[in-house]
């Protein structure tokens, strides 16, 4: 008899098991296949070597969590239709189909924001592919884009998409702290998904998605563990230093972009279509640029700066080398932001740096200061208190939002945005 299941063995979910059909159907997509080749946490492979997992298992991972808990959802008495059912799986599954190389480290670079000033974000970017892979398949997509949107007539399901509890941010803390060798960011997945009921609140609106009070310190728990896991991976201070050394070579190749500079000729057409044209966010539903998207990776950009590292631009050519071989800037962080005074000695010191190294030129170095000298500020909110804050079902069957519920003390103080600001530059200033 033929299986009715494809499985997957993931070391952190163990054996993932996808439904034939419309599931594995878009799994075996070329837009979804290039997930394989899109590191998740970015440049983070450059500080925890063992973090080269892509979006392709983190997609896969949302996924079989919205499986974990949709069955929950059933045993506990929510109706779930097989539309619903498998709409939310591919939701799940296509959520950051969007991602651009290297994850977030590119994504407003390459995409620059719209005319009235929209920025670009990767999910409208997933939100086009879904499209167009729904008009591909006659329509098969129509529920899974309402529920991606928060257009679903159940509002529950889009919360399991997108919220401060859903698939993605339990898949990813989970396996991202596996991966990097974190062991802060463990957060007890299993539980959280059996305490996950449908409230009747708003029956009207198809109910409220509920954590039951047996539950609340596992989820107490999953935002300490997001806390930890921003400052001690997603905002380590290397990890930024490394963001912006890319960014600063990509800027740096637009910029010099057109001239005679023949390592230019070398880059990748994907690569090429982006830095040659200005793509902003109103343009990303244009046949032209999905198909460059679609078919522009991490090894496209890896590809590139090895042709860049040949540049006759000493700018670009340092940028490029310096990345290849992780001579990375420096990180510092301030206990407040830098005021005009010290950005001009700090702008003053890295012009001195660049002609001394013969970078730069007097008429020029002014300009190239840029490429090499970042500030900024890294910002976490661990937890916000707002529309969709997540709320505990307490025993005697009230609800009460996390932070105010029984027993829950740590919460509040980690709600709200904390921002560190730092400056970003080559080791021999900053």
């Amino acid at each position: 008899m033929t299986s009715r299941f494809k499985l997957f063995s993931d070391p952190v979910h163990g054996f993932i098991s996808v439904p034939k059909g419309l599931i594995v159907d878009l799994i075996e997509t070329p837009a979804f296949q290039r997930l394989r080749r899109i590191r998740q946490l970015g440049l983070g492979f450059l500080v925890f070597p063992g973090a080269v997992h892509t979006r392709f298992e983190h997609a896969l991972g949302a996924m079989a969590l919205m499986q974990d808990v949709l069955s929950t959802l059933r045993e506990k008495g929510t109706e779930i239709s097989g539309d619903e059912y498998e709409s939310a799986l591919a939701a799940a599954l296509l959520h950051d189909i969007g991602h651009g190389p290297f994850s977030h480290t590119l994504e407003t670079i390459l995409i620059h924001s719209a005319p009235d000033g929209t920025p670009h974000h990767h999910e409208r970017m997933s939100r086009a592919l879904i499209a167009r892979l729904n008009e591909r398949l006659d329509g098969a997509l129509e529920t899974a884009l309402a529920i991606f949107d928060g257009n679903y007539e159940r509002p529950f399901f889009h919360t399991l998409i997108a919220s401060q509890l859903d698939m993605d941010r339990l898949d990813y803390l989970r396996r991202d702290s596996f991966y990097t060798g974190v062991a802060e960011g463990v957060v007890g997945v299993e539980r959280i998904l059996k305490t996950m009921r449908v409230h009747p609140t708003d029956a009207s609106q198809g109910g409220r998605i509920v954590i039951e009070a047996k539950g609340a310190y596992s989820v107490e728990n999953f935002i300490l563990s997001r806390r930890l896991m921003y400052w001690q991976v997603y905002l380590h201070k290397t990890v930024i230093a490394a963001d912006h050394l890319l960014l600063s070579t990509i800027a740096r190749a637009r910029r010099v972009w057109g001239t005679s500079e023949p390592a230019l000729a070398a880059t990748a057409p994907s690569l090429a279509f982006f830095l040659s044209g200005e793509v902003t966010s109103n343009d990303i539903e244009q046949p032209e640029v999905l198909d460059h998207f679609v078919a522009l990776d991490d090894t496209d950009v890896l590809y590139s700066l090895k042709r860049w590292e040949d540049a006759k631009d000493p700018i670009l050519a340092d940028l490029a080398r310096r990345f290849l071989n992780r001579n990375l800037f420096r990180t510092t962080f301030l206990p407040e932001q830098p005021n005009p005074e010290m950005l001009a000695d700090l702008r003053e010191r890295v012009a001195e740096w660049l002609m001394a190294d013969r970078l730069s030129t007097p008429t020029s170095v002014n300009a190239d200061v840029d490429f090499y000298l970042t500030v900024g500020s890294a910002r976490l909110d661990a937890y916000q208190l707002k529309d969709d804050a997540i709320a505990i079902l307490e025993r005697d069957g009230t609800l009460r939002e996390l932070s105010k519920a029984e027993n829950i003390t740590a919460v509040s103080a980690m709600a709200g945005v904390v921002e560190k600001p730092y400056v970003c530059g080559p080791k021999a200033v900053v």
